[in-house]
């Protein structure tokens, strides 16, 4: 059976999007270029991967001479939101109350994070009650 396509974006998409992310419109050889060390990946793998992006709407591309530039249509906030609310969906019910639970009581957040959450809901919450 072939596996269905991802809403979000898998390892090997994303490590392509940060590379277009940071560098702005770039061909499959500047992105396999930009790949280095451990990250390197085969041209061919590359220019796979990113018809698959254009494909789900996460690039666009334009043809200049021989080579095709590839751009991103989605930004990375973007991306963050889409992959959040798959994981909302998927593993949390739709419940941000949950997800927030689940990342307080990890081991991963510490004093100088927790700060910052309770500022974003205070401010969070002084946006809502206030009507103006």
């Amino acid at each position: 059976m072939a596996r269905s396509k991802s809403p979000t974006l898998t390892d090997a998409e994303l490590k392509l999007m940060r590379v277009l992310w940071d560098r702005g419109p770039s061909t499959v050889a500047e992105v396999t270029d930009a790949l280095a060390g451990d990250d390197k990946v085969a041209y061919s793998t590359v220019q796979t991967v990113l018809r698959i992006l254009e494909d789900k709407g996460y690039l666009t591309h334009r043809k200049v001479g021989r080579a095709f530039v590839y751009s991103a249509s989605v930004g990375a906030g973007q991306a963050r939101q889409s992959a959040l609310r798959y994981i909302l969906d998927r593993f949390f019910d739709n419940s941000p109350e949950l997800l927030l639970m689940n990342v307080i009581e990890s081991d991963e957040l510490n004093l100088e994070n927790a700060e910052k959450i309770r500022t974003l809901l205070e401010e969070s919450g002084a946006n809502k009650e206030d009507p103006s």
